[in-house]
């Protein structure tokens, strides 16, 4: 009943072609534990994809994602996975996953032209794609290598224009170009020469392998680092959104680029309310100190700082109402460094194009809900962290989580009845009361509810729902039992399977949270059964020994 630590994973996405609305699979109960507006609904997809999953002390996180013709799913894993998922049975999770890729890092993927693209620090890779196939047959192409690569801002967005020309970012490896770094006081320094190699995007032909950097043009300069890039085919535009520069209170700028673009870093910054670039402390500025004249790109959208954007994609779908179709959805990972103020971010934005393909200059939440708390100071208090967005070819939106290897997929429905209410209803009074405060309460919402559900219903084929449940209704210490040691080691081997596999919780809780959580759970999902005492927790845990 505690949210599974093993990548365990049978689920995944919507199949061939575009598909009526009314031929979607059916959503989860709470949209997968996520908030949409009013007519959108939610079902995970894919759970678990890299939780437990290490290379020496480095956890994996899911990053970028792309959707196939055929519905397929490709995320890309941080450490250098590629995660290929199928759904085979159209009910829209993913039972068919396999991994491949060279293992050597990475955040962007996309199709493109018949191929699959992906990124690692230093190079951009690609496979052709055959249709049909899950997993590529043909030997991976190398495209560019040797990219610069340092410390910090070392991932390598790219995206194509309209005429098959690749576009890619080689971020700054510095916060601002001082010296020191990231310390008050810091001086400026001439980034003349920098800026030849770090801080903007580069142009390759795509269909030239083995290219360095050398083999490619210097589009725009001025850059601090970008993961967030499309190509607009009606305004005939480049759009990025840009992570604004730490230790100021900046913007998370949306630039449309053209070629010779400038957008200032590192001697400025912009200010969405002097409507100006100033001019950074590291190089004079004073927060009134304006850059004049000012030679430097504008942005066109401007979203709150250190939101962190990691994929924007372009809405090019039909199922979605019609005020969403040509507009941007940005993926945003949340801030990490606004302590001891509350973090901010963790949400998929909208960002509404015209009929020119510009930028109104508006932006509004779209998906929400992912932290699982409204207040927090410590990241790690985050349920999940919305990073790939991507568009299928039905017209649902996809989402990926980097922290627990979570994809859903997001479709129009029409229904305006809220995630709670449904909850509330399907589980006959079993939903979690927003009201209740106690702890086994909040210990639920924080472990379980990622797996189980916030209603208990748990996701059909995945993860078992606590509602109704024997286990959590009858013997206490056999509950007890179940989630010190895991259900494989204390429930009959010919009980019902799940893909999710929760495992012992022992050395995780302590006996007065389990105590809590177990009280919780069968009060509110188990009829009311009897409470669980820190003693029975104790006994249980001592007769293991």
């Amino acid at each position: 009943m505690m949210k599974p630590l093993f990548p365990i994973v049978m689920l995944s996405i919507a199949l061939l072609g575009p598909v009526a609305p009314r031929s979607l699979p059916a959503p989860d109960t709470d949209d997968g534990a996520i908030t949409l507006p009013p007519g959108f609904r939610a079902l995970v997809v894919a759970d678990n994809l890299v939780v437990n999953r290490k290379v020496g002390n480095t956890g994996e996180r899911l990053r970028g994602i792309a959707v196939a013709p055929s519905g397929d799913i490709y995320a890309k894993g941080k450490l250098g996975a590629i995660f290929a998922l199928r759904d085979t049975d159209g009910d829209g999770r993913a039972d068919m996953i396999k991994e491949f890729g060279p293992g050597d890092g990475g955040t962007h993927i996309a199709f493109h032209d018949g191929w699959l693209y992906h990124s690692s620090r230093t190079a951009v890779y690609r496979y052709k794609y055959t249709p049909g196939e899950l997993v590529p047959t043909t030997a991976m192409q190398t495209v560019v290598s040797n990219l610069p690569a340092e410390k910090d801002h070392d991932a390598k967005a790219f995206a194509f224009d309209d005429v098959g020309r690749m576009l890619v970012e080689i971020g700054s490896p510095y916060n601002v170009y001082s010296n020191p770094d990231r310390q008050l006081g810091a001086k400026g320094m001439d980034a003349t020469e920098f800026q030849k190699t770090y801080g903007g995007f580069w142009r390759f032909d795509p269909n030239t392998l083995n290219q360095t950097q050398a083999n490619g043009t210097r589009f725009s300069t001025g850059h601090r680092h970008s993961l967030a890039l499309v190509w607009n085919p009606v305004s005939k535009h480049f759009f990025m959104v840009q992570m604004g520069r730490d230790n100021l209170n900046v913007v998370d700028p949306v630039h449309m680029l053209d070629e010779g673009s400038n957008l200032g870093w590192p001697y400025s910054y912009w200010d969405p309310f002097k409507k100006g670039h100033m001019v950074a402390p590291e190089f004079g500025g004073d927060n009134f100190k304006r850059v004049d004249p000012d030679p430097y790109d504008k942005p066109v959208v401007a979203f709150p700082a250190h939101w962190a954007p990691i994929q924007m994609t372009l809405y090019n779908g039909t199922q979605f109402p019609e005020k969403y179709r040509g507009g941007a959805f940005v993926a945003f990972h949340g801030s990490w460094n606004r302590a001891p103020r509350p973090q901010a971010g963790y949400q998929v934005a909208f960002v509404p194009f015209d009929a020119k393909g510009m930028p109104l200059g508006t932006y509004e939440t779209f998906a929400d809900g992912f932290a699982g708390k409204d207040v927090f100071v410590n990241t790690g208090d985050a349920r999940f962290r919305p990073a790939g967005v991507a568009v299928g070819p039905d017209g649902s939106l996809y989402i990926s989580d980097t922290e627990k290897g979570r994809i859903w997929r997001v479709m129009y429905t029409g229904e305006t009845t809220t995630a709670a209410r449904r909850a509330a209803a399907s589980t006959s009074g079993n939903f979690v009361p927003p009201d209740d405060r106690s702890r086994g309460a909040q210990l639920y919402q924080q472990i379980c509810a990622a797996c189980h559900m916030p209603d208990g219903n748990g996701v059909s084929g995945m993860q078992p729902p606590l509602v109704g449940s024997a286990v959590v209704a009858g013997d206490p210490a056999t509950l007890i039992r179940v989630v010190l040691h895991g259900p494989a080691q204390v429930l009959p081997a010919n009980r019902p399977k799940y893909a999710n596999q929760m495992p012992p919780f022992a050395a995780a809780l302590n006996d007065a949270d389990t105590a809590d959580i177990l009280t919780f759970a069968r009060r509110v999902f188990g009829e009311g059964a009897a409470a669980v005492t820190a003693a029975q927790v104790a006994a249980e845990r001592q007769a293991r020994r």
